[in-house]
């Protein structure tokens, strides 16, 4: 089970990574593989403003669907329209070719708020 240590984390199993004034959201190794092989990604529309937390984008698996949060509040200003066309990306890269959206943040703080690799793993723990 991967956990990089210089992403931050959810409790509800989204990974971000800060680029430049952007944060880079996806799920997290633990939660592809928990869901199975993901055969469909609803993307959040481009411009949309959302509140951190909000469920913003749909992840189905063979076994469920699964709603994806923002981690932090902001504007949509990328989606990863790569995953419309190939949802495995989720399962075989998800911190890597598997992002599913950008956002630029609202409070670029909000981004250190949240859990670290240490966090993370705590979570993980507790589910288990």
């Amino acid at each position: 089970m991967q956990i990089p240590e210089e992403l931050k984390y959810t409790k509800s199993h989204e990974w971000a990574r800060l680029e430049e004034d952007l944060v880079v959201v996806g799920i997290t190794d633990f939660a592809q593989d928990a869901l199975g092989d993901v055969v469909y990604v609803e993307l959040p529309e481009v411009g949309r403003q959302v509140a951190a937390g909000e469920a913003v984008a749909v992840v189905e698996s063979v076994k469920t669907a699964s709603d994806i949060y923002a981690p932090v509040a902001g504007e949509i200003v990328a989606v990863n329209e790569a995953l419309v066309d190939a949802p495995e990306r989720v399962n075989e890269d998800p911190y890597g070719e598997g992002w599913m959206f950008k956002i630029k943040p609202a409070d670029p703080a909000a981004f250190e708020a949240l859990l670290d690799a240490r966090g993370y793993q705590e979570v993980i723990e507790s589910e288990a």
